[in-house]
């Protein structure tokens, strides 16, 4: 017999000591993108941007009722209606440059846009009819009425932006077609397609732009080299605002229509897209890029775009602006402020909570039950990862959201 000391099993290697079971890691959560990305996911630069340019959309329309006797303010009106149009749709573009026709995505654009763009078009329309008792006294949701222009504009250009992706040079495409447009007469409204043609150059360029293209703007030089630029530009709109057609800047009509010849249209064309780009690249350089009292308030641009409107109209339809003092600078200063704090109340959480049902409807019933996207599934439409500078995360779970609440404008 052999001495157990001697045993092959006494010099094995002992066995290491039970561990306790690792917990059990949590299961992700996915993003309720109805209510858009999280606070470390958002890029507080883009809501800071939406936030100051949606004042800008609430002050132009206010401006444009108390203006006819006030040049500085009409220079102030015309140099804001250069770029914070092109600026709401070049950040629109941006957020938009993996939208593909995926069915989750098609159901966010129809409940995020398209359902909005016809309750407001059907609650302004009897607005104008009821109140205002202006203008033709029938509904039509095929001809965009007042601020509604861009929630149609916003739809068309999504639904497009695959094919714009699909093209070797797009932006120039987009240039040819809105040239075009602007030497085509009597295009009519529906559907406002002047301007779903003529600023469609700005929601390309938006779809061909990278992260790095706004660092750049956002460098301490850019935001030097923009204060003599805009001071030149307030100094062109100065001089130029007594035989000025302010109508161009609307994009609403071909060349025709506002009595020029027909090549003033695709020149015309060219110069604003240009001074738009130029103009909102010297707005971006001055927007914070931390987080401030305002930021949140990006979040919730949509509710002060769309609601907005009704209290200007209100106040129009009321003769609020028709004594005389409103035309003189104590009513311009009352105004701007008055105008201001408006937008920014309607942009709080409070106001987007209550009219979600309305801006961000779910329509669970209206829709086939969408199947889960693999682990795999990119949110671009080549597979490949999302480019640096803003979590991948936050350009699927935040674009949906970012393209109509951030980029809403009008005249």
């Amino acid at each position: 017999m052999f001495h157990a000391a001697s045993s092959p099993g006494s010099k094995r290697t002992p066995l290491p000591a039970l561990r306790p079971p690792a917990p059990e890691a949590p299961r992700p959560q996915r993003p309720d993108t109805r209510r858009g990305p999280s606070d470390e996911q958002r890029d507080p630069f883009f809501d800071n941007a939406k936030y100051l340019a949606i004042v800008l959309v609430g002050l132009g329309h206010a401006w444009a009722n108390i203006m006819s006797d006030n040049r500085l303010l009409q220079t102030a009106y015309t140099v804001v209606y250069v770029f914070h149009m092109p600026a709401f749709i070049i950040i629109s573009g941006y957020f938009s440059r993996t939208f593909d026709l995926r069915p989750h995505r098609l159901k966010r654009l129809l409940t995020g846009v398209l359902v909005p763009y016809l309750v407001f078009q059907t609650a302004y329309s009897l607005f104008r009819i009821h109140v205002g008792h202006t203008g033709d006294p029938h509904i039509n949701l095929f001809v965009p009425w007042y601020l509604t222009w861009f929630l149609c504009a916003l739809f068309v250009w999504r639904l497009t932006a695959p094919v714009w992706r699909m093209l070797r040079r797009p932006l120039p495409v987009a240039l040819a077609v809105a040239m075009l447009a602007s030497v085509t007469p009597g295009m009519g409204g529906l559907l406002d397609m002047q301007r779903i043609l003529q600023f469609a150059p700005c929601f390309v360029l938006g779809m061909c732009l990278k992260p790095e293209h706004f660092h750049l703007v956002r460098r301490r030089a850019a935001r030097i080299a923009s204060v003599p630029v805009f001071v030149l530009t307030v100094a062109a709109a100065w001089w130029a605002t007594p035989g000025l057609q302010i109508s161009w800047l609307y994009r609403n009509a071909a060349a025709q229509d506002l009595g020029a010849p027909w090549w003033a249209g695709p020149v015309t064309v060219l110069v604003l897209f240009a001074c738009a780009v130029l103009l909102t690249a010297c707005f971006l350089a001055w927007v914070p890029g931390r987080r401030l009292w305002c930021t949140a308030l990006g979040a919730g641009t949509l509710g002060g775009y769309l609601l907005h409107g009704f209290v200007v109209r209100g106040v129009l339809y009321a003769g609020g602006f028709e004594p005389d003092w409103m035309h003189g600078p104590l009513g311009a200063l009352v105004v701007t402020v008055v105008a201001a704090a408006g937008v920014t109340l309607l942009c709080t959480p409070a106001v987007l909570r209550v009219f979600r049902w309305v801006m961000e409807p779910r329509m669970d019933w209206a829709f086939r039950p969408v199947a889960p996207r693999t682990a795999g599934e990119s949110g671009g439409t080549d597979g490949r990862a999302a480019v640096s500078g803003q979590a991948g995360t936050a350009e699927t779970a935040g674009a949906e959201t970012s393209e109509k609440a951030g980029a809403a404008t009008g005249r």
